[in-house]
């Protein structure tokens, strides 16, 4: 009776080391994967915030995404399924080709249909203004000088889907400060932007002709 007892203690003492090692090698699996995901995640938005960035220069930059064209219709008629044509009569050679003929027809249709909203959709992109002429517009509109904060948001509110940040509105600013087409004032610590005046605009071009003559 004293033996049966020993083993029945000694095959418990050897199941419960065993699932203690299980629990343990399965604790830690779980905290290696949490890991490697917690890594993924960082990896995903850092991608995503350099994916942001590089839309915004591209966007400052007046650079369009290139359209997607359509592939062309395709004008080789498609053949109709033969089957045993030497055992068919004459009309039911004529009903394959109406079916044929028909067919063609259908997919010409379709193809035509869908190229033609994927055009409309190319030329919506295409005409989509660029952040330089939205800020340089708006600076036209404004009676009073505006900081690159206060273009950001004003921007933002008339164009959220576009997601337009102040940093890149500030870069979009001094670009147009560089080529004239925007002045810049300071306030005490503050930056703010206006639109040149119209004697200036006509001042600009006089001045490069006059540069280019002496140059000559």
């Amino acid at each position: 009776m004293s033996e049966i007892t020993t083993s029945g203690t000694e095959l418990t003492s050897q199941y419960a080391a065993q699932v203690s090692g299980d629990l343990e090698r399965n604790t830690k699996e779980q905290e290696r994967i949490s890991a490697e995901i917690a890594a993924l995640q960082e990896q995903l938005a850092a991608l995503q915030h350099d994916h942001s960035v590089l839309v915004n220069v591209q966007q400052v930059l007046g650079i369009a995404p290139a359209p997607v064209q359509p592939a062309a219709p395709s004008s080789t008629a498609v053949p109709a399924p033969r089957k045993k044509a030497s055992a068919e009569p004459g009309a039911g050679k004529r009903t394959r080709a109406k079916k044929a003929a028909g067919t063609q027809s259908a997919t010409t249709s379709k193809k035509a249909a869908a190229k033609e909203p994927s055009n409309k959709a190319s030329g919506a992109k295409t005409a989509q203004p660029t952040l330089v002429e939205l800020v340089r517009s708006h600076l036209t509109e404004q009676n009073e000088p505006r900081s690159a904060a206060e273009v950001a948001t004003a921007l933002g509110q008339a164009h959220p889907e576009r997601g337009i940040k102040a940093t890149v509105v500030r870069t979009t600013l001094e670009g147009l400060v560089a080529k004239n087409q925007a002045q810049r004032t300071k306030q005490g610590s503050s930056v703010f932007y206006t639109a040149p005046s119209a004697a200036e605009q006509t001042a600009t071009p006089a001045n490069d002709e006059q540069s280019s003559e002496q140059a000559e």
